[in-house]
């Protein structure tokens, strides 16, 4: 017999096809307790109660017409009586009788799972799907309910019909009559499935895919103490991790980012009938602990891949997927709970971009700000501010207006469709709040802390998601601009063109610009954002402590859950580096080693212990001049261990390091021994060294650093500087301050003919190219090996070369 008129089914006996009689969700844990469970990816087993089921009671209690009846002339915008409406069919459905022969059916395979777990009365989780969910034409997220440790045939029961009664939650109603469905064209079937013991342990969402830009060679995963719950629902920051796919298949550890959570809180089983899970408090101890172990994290991420696999072979169509997750606490063991297609990402077309960009000064920018979170999107809205405490508030909630609340759950996605932006106060990159903002396009800024009392109803805001990871809501307007670009119209330069990466949150977007890789990735954003504090003092905490304890506790505040201080740099740096270098692998990405002068140095927490007062700077004790002198050599080797973990711990050997502000050949020696000291040694493990050419003496003396480095990349702008012997941030000389001074470009040929001739690559990392297209075609009439540019000159450079090109017949 077919499953299509079957009431009640095993998970196993349901596969993809069925999804009209079983849901998504459950069609979806069939297709993979029969495809991936032979794999090794361990699913618990469960059954279905079908649409059919549903069909069946919603006849036999002769709903359907009054159901009809209650819905008739209902306008959606109308939020009261959508609300009204939505109750008395909820009612309706709880107040009917199961048949009786469908009662038995559900009662008989609840025996009969329980005995398969060998438990009396199994605990379940009870998930309603709707046949039309997960559908491509329309993702809906959170649309229906989920009741979780259901035990005994009663529970069981009400839980079922509960669920019937979600096909009419007010979102649900308001979705359909926006999409045009009609409403019993989608049913509903009900998943009853053995629940993990993540109470015990942990649980959280990955995606086979970075939800951000969209990047496909990265598994997400977050998670957080106790059930999953509130990791979907975003009442908590969760733990992240990041984990490259091509490096992770050919066997190495390879997780590229990691981030610490705010998780206070848990959910887990409650004690009584009536409270069937429970809040309660983090320990803080745990709170400073990530919730999977690293090779957890691992086996999960490879699990995810294998997901993305079968669904993207079953499809015929590459299929990025959204998973749950949760570990057992109980048999210490990890299970995937859920898998749907990811929606968003996998329909849009990276070959036409929309970049929105801030024009506004960055002082004015800083004086303006007010709030900051975690950005969802890219994008910029402007607006009022409308503080929505609950959705009783609704009323006064009009199209554009900028919605700020605690956190949202599904109820609120009717308001959601009219806002312009997305403020809260909690949640983290996949909470609901930021899953439905990436389906309408809309800007949000998530987990701000305190966005409830810091904006102020009828305030006007631009909410800016343009600027990285971090999003920022702004008082009043600030000025940007929006450019519309189809990358598949650009030319292909034969002269490659890299790029200018100074931090590793746009990396991802990045990439999908046209490139041959990263010319210059700085470590000085890395450490002045993701770490903060002078290398120094954490290498020298113990003294630290003793000499000035209000700064060891800032100290402990920032480097929270990490008991080795030094580690925190190390690894905090490694994971900056490494997002870069996955973004455009294999393609070469050019590291440089930090390049702070004393004076910048010194603004870090703790640098002024160890930083000297120098009179100039900028031509002062910075670069190769650093790392190996007593006084830092030390600093240096963190340094150099972060780039270790990046290439033989993570498997990015696309990582190339670059010395800068060499001044002679016997600094670059000593440098490489430093390094070696460390674990780094030049030519192991294909590793290349370049050297910054931004001196004369780098110039005049190419022949000789050409014995210890493989490459140079010319720093335009200090190599201007010092060529001319101006201070480029004087005023009173600014006005001589010319990449093409006869001065300059003649040492810019000559350097780049030694390096030819001696083998080696020489590329250029300065402004000018991108400036000055006479300077670019300078360059290229040279024999430049590569051109390095900011991100947002890409586009313009890369039509002015190709026009230079053509112009000098280099094909």
């Amino acid at each position: 017999m077919s499953n299509e008129k079957k009431l009640v089914l095993w998970l196993n006996e349901v596969g993809i096809e069925d999804v009209n009689l079983v849901g998504g969700k459950n069609a979806s844990l069939g297709e993979m307790i029969r495809g991936l469970t032979p794999k090794g990816i361990k699913i618990p087993m469960g059954y279905v109660v079908t649409a059919e089921a549903y069909y069946y009671f919603i006849k036999y209690n002769k709903l359907d017409q009054k159901i009809r009846e209650t819905l008739a002339g209902l306008n959606v915008d109308d939020i009261e009586d959508l609300h009204r409406r939505g109750l008395t069919i909820r009612e309706m459905i709880k107040g009917g009788d199961f048949p009786p022969d469908l009662r038995e059916k559900i009662i008989e395979y609840y025996i009969e799972l329980s005995k398969m777990y060998g438990k009396h009365r199994v605990d379940v989780a009870v998930r309603s799907s709707a046949t039309a969910e997960d559908l491509p034409d329309a993702s809906f997220a959170g649309q229906q309910e989920t009741y979780l440790n259901i035990k005994g045939e009663e529970s069981l029961l009400i839980a079922i019909k509960s669920c019937f009664a979600s096909l009419f939650t007010d979102r649900a109603i308001s979705y359909r009559e926006s999409f045009g469905f009609d409403h019993f064209s989608i049913g509903l079937a009900v998943g009853v499935q053995k629940m993990v013991r993540s109470d015990l342990a942990s649980a959280g969402v990955a995606f086979s895919l970075d939800t951000e830009s969209g990047f496909k060679d990265v598994v997400l995963i977050n998670g957080a103490y106790g059930l999953g719950e509130l990791v979907v629902q975003g009442a908590v920051t969760p733990d992240e991790w990041l984990v490259f796919k091509p490096t992770l298949l050919e066997g190495y550890e390879a997780i590229i980012e990691k981030k610490l959570g705010v998780k206070t809180q848990k959910m887990i089983y409650g004690t009584t009938e009536e409270e069937r899970v429970k809040i309660v408090p983090v320990s803080k101890e745990d709170q400073a602990k990530f919730c999977l172990e690293d090779d957890e994290v691992l086996k999960l991420a490879k699990w995810v891949i294998e997901i993305e696999k079968y669904y993207s072979d079953k499809y015929q169509k590459w299929t990025p997927m959204d998973v749950e997750w949760a570990k057992d606490g109980e048999l210490n063991e990890l299970f995937i709970v859920q898998a749907r297609p990811e929606t968003v990402h996998s329909r849009k077309d990276h070959s036409k971009i929309t970049i929105y960009h801030i024009t506004e000064p960055i002082e004015s920018r800083i004086e303006k700000r007010i709030l900051e979170g975690i950005a969802v999107g890219d994008k910029v809205a402007f607006g009022k501010v409308k503080i929505l405490n609950s959705l009783d508030d609704a009323k006064k909630f009009e199209a554009g207006d900028i919605l700020v609340t605690d956190m949202t759950d599904p109820d609120w996605e009717p308001i959601m469709k009219k806002a312009g932006a997305i403020v809260t106060n909690r949640g983290g990159r996949t909470c609901h709040a930021a899953i439905v903002a990436r389906e309408l396009g809309v800007p949000a800024v998530v987990g701000t802390g305190k966005a409830t009392e810091v904006l102020k109803d009828g305030q006007e805001v631009t909410v800016s998601c343009a600027e990285g990871e971090v999003g920022y809501v702004y008082d009043g307007k600030i000025d940007y601009e929006i450019e519309e670009v189809d990358i598949s119209t650009l030319p292909k330069t034969k002269t490659p063109i890299m790029m200018n990466i100074a931090t590793p949150e746009g990396a991802f977007d990045y990439s999908f610009l046209p490139n041959d890789g990263v010319g210059l990735a700085r470590e000085e954003f890395i450490i002045n954002n993701y770490i903060g504090i002078h290398p120094l003092a954490l290498i020298k905490f113990e003294e630290i402590k003793e000499k000035d304890p209000e700064l060891a506790k800032k100290i402990e505040e920032k480097t929270f859950g990490y008991d080795d201080k030094t580690e925190y740099y190390i690894k905090k740096l490694s994971y900056g580096i490494a997002k870069i270098g996955a973004a455009f692998y294999p393609k070469p990405v050019i590291v440089r080693f930090s390049d702070f002068k004393t004076n910048e140095y010194a603004n870090l927490l703790g640098g002024q212990y160890f930083e000297p007062k120098e009179e100039n700077p900028m031509i002062g004790w910075r670069g190769a001049s650093r790392y190996y002198s007593p006084q830092f050599k030390e600093a240096f080797g963190l340094e150099c261990k972060a780039i270790l973990r990046v290439r033989n711990k993570m498997g990015l050997k696309n990582v190339i390091v670059m010395v800068p502000f060499c001044r002679t050949p016997e600094e670059g020696k000593k440098v490489l021994e430093v390094m070696e000291e460390y674990g780094l040694k030049k030519g192991e493990n294909e590793l290349q060294v370049y050297v910054m050419c931004e001196i004369p003496s780098n110039v005049v003396l190419a022949d000789k650093f050409s014995e210890y480095f493989d490459g140079f990349s010319i720093g335009s702008n200090d190599l201007t500087q010092l060529t001319l012997g101006l201070d480029r941030d004087s005023n009173l000389v600014a006005h001589l301050y010319d990449e093409r001074n006869e001065a300059v470009k003649r040492l810019i040929a000559q350097v780049i003919k030694t390096a030819k001739e001696h083998g080696r690559k020489i590329g250029i990392c300065g402004q000018g190219p991108s400036d000055y297209p006479d300077f670019a075609q300078f360059l290229v009439e040279q024999g430049i090996d590569s051109i390095s540019i900011n991100p947002d000159a890409i586009l313009k450079t890369t039509k002015a070369i190709y026009e230079i090109e053509q112009k000098l017949g280099i094909k």
